[in-house]
């Protein structure tokens, strides 16, 4: 049975519902009428409120059984005629997805973040190795002109 048939049964239901009530009511008011009366007659209200009665317990069963059906629609139980769950279940999944991508992009940019923060590191230890090589070259160079200075010193 598909969606829209279900729909259109649903819809006839409750257009049921309705002239139910209205014979309810129509059915009260007969009684209240007869009530109203100098010398009623006991069996026409005994009648049209036992008629009441049994028009409200149908309306009252018949909006029972369509609460029901509108709670398994909210609450996503599997029930016949509706794509709602399945819908809910795909909006649900695409929620999901969306949040996948996000923190997906996210660890991306901070991946790439750290890999720039490496490399700038590496570039200052590299820069700073250079620095001490220069500085040893420099001191060693100082070192070894000290060193001709006191040996011509010595040969004169």
């Amino acid at each position: 049975m598909n969606s829209m048939t279900t729909l259109k049964m649903k819809l006839k239901e409750l257009e049921d519902i309705e002239k139910d009530v209205a014979t309810a009511l129509q059915s009260a008011g007969q009684v209240c009428l007869e009530l109203s009366k100098d010398k009623p007659n006991a069996k026409q209200v005994d009648s049209n409120a036992t008629a009441f009665v049994k028009t409200l317990q149908n309306v009252e069963n018949s909006l029972t059984k369509h609460i029901l059906y509108l709670t398994q629609v909210s609450t996503v139980q599997p029930h016949e005629g509706s794509s709602y769950a399945a819908q809910k279940v795909f909006h649900m999944a695409l929620h999901r997805l969306e949040h996948a991508r996000s923190r997906m992009n996210e660890l991306e940019r901070l991946r790439h973040q750290q890999q720039q923060e490496q490399q700038q590191q590496q570039q200052q230890q590299q820069q700073q190795q250079q620095q001490q090589q220069q500085l040893q070259q420099q001191q060693l160079q100082q070192q070894q002109q000290q060193q001709q200075q006191q040996a011509s010193h010595q040969d004169s």
